[in-house]
């Protein structure tokens, strides 16, 4: 099995330039994203995103917190002068602004106030290959929806000074489908939330009461591109569909719906990550039944869910008490 990034074999070929050129032609009448706003970002109009011309990034680095496949079992290294160097993990970098509108925003500060600075593409490539020479193991964008074009063109100008690492697609779900077609044979993780099959939660808490359509429809697309999570010999991802799905409180966010799609539309053997790590942040404390943690009992509720339909590539290890 060939555990080459698949963006290699456009740049050879350049069809790259191709996606590169219909992607900014859609910055001109942006339907990038499931919100169509239609303004001309090349012109600097900014649509429900905020996002314009240029790249926004807030931070990045080496990050060790992300699922096994992504970041490795061993995340630290003694070099022969006594440092300590980091190795493996994920190459993390975080996109400014967002196309939702989460009440409980962990990275609010990001993705509604829009912390960050811009750079260009050339610069953005340094900073991948300054990660892949830090030891990562892939290149991680986050919430990379609305800078799908700036991101390929810089990809393209990392590939011609060394970049050889998966790239991994890291959103929130929210994706228009069309857009994600443009992307088959350049990226090869993707990783979406799928965080509501509720349309009733999916507009009280994101502003999107569409959101689980439209997510079906990307993710699906996304698995005909890359397949099941795939690993190497040494348990590191290289390609395929890694999905999250965070446990609300109450079961606001319907995972029993989110669960039997990905069992019966995606695969069975799908690699998900059933999330017990939501905290009520940034206007959470505005609705009362989300102002709290999930208990033991929901969380573990839904990894009963998750095994009952036959989802094998889970976490097991955290069940409730009886």
């Amino acid at each position: 099995m060939n555990n080459q990034p698949q963006y290699l074999e456009l740049i050879k070929t350049g069809e790259i330039d191709e996606r590169i050129n219909k992607l900014f032609n859609i910055l001109q009448d942006c339907v990038l994203c499931s919100r169509k706003c239609h303004i001309n970002r090349i012109k600097g109009e900014r649509g429900y995103c905020q996002a314009g011309r240029e790249l926004e990034i807030s931070s990045f680095g080496p990050h060790f917190g992300e699922e096994e496949p992504l970041v490795g079992s061993q995340s630290l290294v003694i070099s022969y002068l006594g440092r300590v160097k980091p190795v493996g993990g994920s190459g993390t970098i975080f996109l400014t602004h967002c196309s939702l509108r989460c009440s409980y925003c962990q990275n609010y500060v990001i993705s509604h106030l829009g912390e960050g600075k811009t750079v260009s593409p050339e610069k953005f490539a340094q900073i991948m290959l300054e990660l892949q020479n830090a030891g990562c193991y892939n290149i991680n964008l986050v919430t990379p929806t609305h800078y799908i074009p700036q991101l390929i063109k810089s990809l393209k100008i990392a590939e011609k000074i060394g970049l050889n690492l998966p790239v991994v697609y890291n959103c929130g779900g929210y994706e228009e489908v069309t857009t994600i077609k443009l992307l088959d044979g350049l990226i090869d993780i993707y990783m979406p939330d799928i965080k509501y099959s509720s349309q009733e939660s999916a507009q009280k808490y994101s502003d999107a009461p569409d959101y689980f359509e439209r997510c079906k429809e990307a993710v699906k697309e996304m698995h005909r591109q890359v397949g099941d999570l795939k690993l190497n010999d040494k348990g590191i991802a290289f390609q395929g569909l890694l999905i999250r799905h965070l446990v609300l409180p109450e079961n606001l966010a319907g995972s029993f719906e989110v669960l039997k799609f990905i069992a019966s539309e995606i695969s069975i053997n799908s690699y998900v990550n059933i999330m017990d790590q939501y905290r009520p942040m940034f206007r959470a404390s505005q609705y009362r039944e989300i102002n709290r943690l999930p208990t033991r009992q929901e969380i573990g509720s839904v990894m009963e869910l998750a095994k009952n339909l036959g989802l094998t590539r889970f976490r097991r290890d955290y069940f409730p008490n009886t």
